[in-house]
């Protein structure tokens, strides 16, 4: 079965997020249960976490375990982040963010604002 793109980093993430050890691309490569799936895509998949600050990676003997960096709110706040981060006008891209929340996510958001504001 062909994934489309990214979909197995993602599950990757989720097999990595679902336990608090790290875990070691044969462990990864198990918990997915794709027998079809090459050990060797699950370390490139790792490697490529790795290389783009998802992962942290700690030496177990001849091998690398894996952990995540952050959870899954933390890891979508740092790709928002990295978005950000290569605009130039970092303001004008913020104001067509807030202007096209719903309410309800618009109001969730002045609420963090502000208890965050009180917490300085």
């Amino acid at each position: 079965m062909r994934r489309g793109r990214g979909e197995l980093e993602a599950e990757v993430l989720a097999v990595l997020w679902q336990h608090d050890a790290p875990a070691t691309a044969a462990d990864v490569r198990e918990r997915l249960g794709d027998d079809a799936l090459a050990y060797t895509t699950v370390v490139t998949i790792l490697s490529r976490l790795h290389e783009k600050g998802v992962l942290t990676r700690e030496k177990q003997g001849r091998m690398f375990a894996y952990r995540p960096v952050d959870d899954p709110a933390g890891l979508a706040a740092r790709r928002m982040r990295a978005v950000l981060d290569n605009e130039d006008n970092r303001e004008s891209v913020l104001a067509r963010f807030v202007s096209n929340l719903p309410p309800g996510d618009e109001q969730a958001l002045l609420q963090l604002l502000q208890s965050d504001r009180g917490n300085r």
